[in-house]
């Protein structure tokens, strides 16, 4: 008897690996499948221009060389990632023929760092510059699939292939609903290069950034290929108001606006007794900016009373320019409810301003990009946290620094009464 409940055990523990195998534990009915990893291709331009030496001390095209090198090391395992050019191939004058000049030069897939860069170390600049026919490449070879998809074109010039006006191509791939975000990077960008990429960017909603030395390359590169690793959460587009009466209301979360130079816009947060609000603003310079700008984030009540400020201010080119600022609003135990029950919330203004400029001949439309983040999270619950005063740990040093200045008085004064009085003896 005790023998065939051994075989009857044995049996079963055999059939439940057997079944084990045939069906493993991530099939199970009900869980996720895995994630795909996501996916990028760099796009170069090899045209002729890129043999212009106007990057530190160096060509532009080895110094997107330099960069890819230093890009390729950097890039995270999960990432899918393939390279294309265009103008590599055709040194002739046949416009028909250089307008087809685009060729994938790495495949989309899992990186193999030594034949990338050997790819690229053997580009030479070559022909013409069709970026419209470029990008429709790039985005056949990211097809399929549900992966996040990013294509990085990096150009010293603007398309030569017209009538494919590739800011056409870029909201034909935005209009198809596939969910790919295309970046643009200008090398030593002149004015109408920049207008072409900006707009590129804009239809897919993708960034643009102008270059002018190989460590901006290299590293704005990797943070865009992160990015596709880690993708972001997708800000949600809102449009700020003249005042606060007519302003939006805002929940948590993540928002896109646009902000013309020196403009003042407005937004309202509810804040319940016991919830802090804590915002931050982004303004991105994505054209030529004069020197000496500032950004401005500011809480308020519906009556224009100040709450709380934040600012940021700088006088050399940058990308972007960032504040933020916490109001804590406590409970005191009185509060007007309503009619669910909960207390009434307070409606806090928020004004986003900037003191961006720029010179004549600079784009003032569309509005600078405007990125504005708002969370609500629990209040301290101690009156007393250092926080609720909307200074921060800054409390503590201001006290060090006032006490030490009152004990360094009275060493001082001792001092000085001890040597008078030994001055006076002698």
């Amino acid at each position: 008897m005790i023998t065939r409940r051994w075989l009857a055990a044995g049996a079963g523990g055999l059939l439940a690996v057997l079944a084990v195998g045939l069906f493993p534990a991530n099939a199970a009915a009900g869980e996720p499948a895995a994630k795909e990893s996501p996916k990028v291709e760099l796009v170069l331009d090899v045209s002729g221009s890129m043999r212009a030496t106007d990057i530190d001390g160096k060509s532009r095209m080895a110094a997107a060389k330099q960069a890819f090198n230093e890009v390729l090391d950097a890039v995270p395992d999960e990432v899918q990632l393939g390279i294309r050019t265009l103008g590599a191939n055709y040194p002739g004058d046949d416009r028909q023929v250089g307008c087809k000049d685009t060729k994938q030069l790495y495949p989309v897939g899992r990186l193999d760092r030594t034949e990338a860069k050997t790819a690229v170390g053997t580009l030479a600049p070559t022909g013409w510059t069709p970026i419209g026919p470029a990008l429709l490449g790039a985005a056949d070879d990211l097809k399929g699939g549900d992966a996040t998809r990013r294509i990085v074109l990096i150009t010293d010039g603007e398309d030569t292939c017209a009538p494919l006006d590739p800011c056409e191509v870029a909201r034909d791939i935005a209009a198809q609903g596939i969910h790919l975000v295309i970046d643009t990077l200008g090398l030593v960008p002149d004015a109408k290069t920049r207008n072409q990429l900006l707009c590129i960017a804009e239809a897919t909603g993708g960034t643009y950034t102008s270059v002018q030395h190989t460590d901006e390359l290299s590293g704005r590169v990797k943070q865009l290929v992160d990015r596709a690793a880690t993708p972001v959460v997708k800000p949600v587009a809102t449009e700020g108001a003249k005042s606060c009466e007519g302003a939006p209301k805002l929940g948590a979360g993540l928002y896109s606006d646009r902000e013309t130079f020196g403009e003042h816009r407005w937004y309202r947060v509810d804040v319940r007794p016991g919830q802090e609000l804590r915002a931050s603003v982004s303004v991105s310079a994505d054209r030529a900016v004069n020197n000496d700008y500032g950004v401005l984030l500011r809480a308020s009540t519906t009556h224009g009373r100040e709450i709380v400020r934040g600012s940021e201010a700088g006088d050399g080119r940058t990308d972007a320019i960032s504040t933020g600022l916490r109001y804590p609003k406590q409970e005191t135990g009185d509060e007007d409810t309503g009619a669910d029950g909960k207390p009434v919330a307070e409606t806090v203004c928020l004004q986003v301003s900037n003191s961006f400029a720029a010179g004549p001949s600079v784009k003032t439309t569309p509005g600078l990009p405007v990125e504005l983040t708002v969370d609500l999270v629990d209040a301290p619950d101690d009156a007393s946290d250092v926080a609720s005063f909307g200074l921060g740990r800054g409390w503590w040093l201001l006290a060090v620094l006032v006490l030490a200045g009152f004990l360094a008085g009275l060493v001082w004064g001792w001092i000085s009464r001890w040597r008078v009085s030994v001055w006076r003896t002698n």
